[in-house]
């Protein structure tokens, strides 16, 4: 994409934060959400600058119809429709940031918004884990002698247990509770606080982790350093997601993503019989419909559902 008018975008002095559209948009959100859209706003910053903007020295306000409709159409190109709509999303979030600012007038606004959304494919997205491949990438952890063997370990079962990458890392130490296995998870999407309670070999694979990390306050999952040793900062979403891919080249599973657990998750219990309700709220989804989107149970489940409904029959004789 070529850069349009980058000297008309850059803003040429910096705004105080409470004026700043981008800015104001960002503090809305919860502390999960926040890096992701942050992102999403830096990448955009850097599509209409040839990468001399971030989302703080852009001027949003700026911004008119030639300008979102280039940034929707690069997207479109670049990213999976999911993730193109999230963005455009943080994109108009900004401009009515800057509206209500009085930074934009309402036409220019209007048009700069009236774009429509990217057509997604009706093909599910993500896939559900089998038994036998969560149960290799254990192994592959459980072989690792490294400290980093058992953070993983309980990477993987916390990841089971339904979270969101940006809800691992926000994991802090006290948010666990060893002897009722709960996991506090705090400020998710959607600024929704629930509890998530662990079975007990997350629970024992998290102890074993505790062992190794100690007891003082902090995130409760830490990053590495050279050598395998533990560095205790928080660890990124990306971090998650590279080691997911570690672990699976070297368990010898099809690539994943980390939510591709959360898929598993929701299937695993809907298939245990758990109610949607229930698992809605375990999930931290906002509807059941959501949840319903996460089912990868696939065909086998609705023929063992009619199969249910069969009844004795007997061919009568002529």
């Amino acid at each position: 994409m070529r850069p349009l008018a980058i000297r008309s975008l850059l803003l040429t002095e910096p705004l105080p934060l409470t004026l700043h559209p981008a800015a104001v948009y960002l503090d809305s959100l919860a502390p999960g959400s926040r890096p992701t859209m942050e992102q999403a706003l830096n990448a955009i910053a850097a599509l209409l600058s040839d990468d001399k903007c971030d989302y703080m020295t852009l001027d949003w306000a700026a911004l008119r119809y030639q300008h979102t409709a280039a940034v929707r159409s690069a997207l479109m190109k670049k990213h999976a429709p999911a993730t193109a709509n999230k963005m455009m999303c943080a994109l108009r979030r900004v401009l009515e940031e800057a509206f209500k600012l009085d930074l934009i007038d309402a036409r220019d606004y209007q048009k700069a918004v009236d774009l429509r959304s990217i057509k997604s494919s009706k093909k599910q997205r993500g896939r559900a884990l089998k038994q036998d491949e969560i149960t290799a990438l254990m192994r592959v952890c459980q072989e690792d002698s490294s400290p980093l063997g058992v953070r993983d370990a309980a990477l993987i079962w916390i990841l089971r247990c339904g979270l969101r990458r940006a809800e691992v890392v926000n994991l802090n130490l006290k948010d666990f509770d060893a002897a009722t296995g709960e996991l506090g998870i705090v400020g998710s999407k959607g600024d929704v606080d629930r509890t998530v309670y662990m079975p007990a070999s997350a629970i024992a694979a998290v102890s074993d982790w505790l062992v190794v990390r100690g007891r003082r306050p902090g995130p409760l999952l830490h990053p590495s350093r050279k050598g395998g040793f533990i560095d205790y900062k928080r660890m990124t979403p990306q971090s998650v997601l590279m080691i997911m891919r570690k672990r699976a080249e070297e368990a010898g599973v099809e690539r994943f993503s980390p939510h591709d657990f959360r898929r598993t998750f929701c299937s695993d219990l809907l298939d245990k019989g758990v109610d949607i309700v229930t698992v809605q709220k375990l999930a931290g989804h906002a509807s059941p419909v959501t949840t319903g989107k996460y089912d990868r149970r696939g065909e086998e489940t609705k023929r063992k559902a009619m199969e249910k409904l069969d009844i004795d029959y007997t061919k009568g004789s002529q």
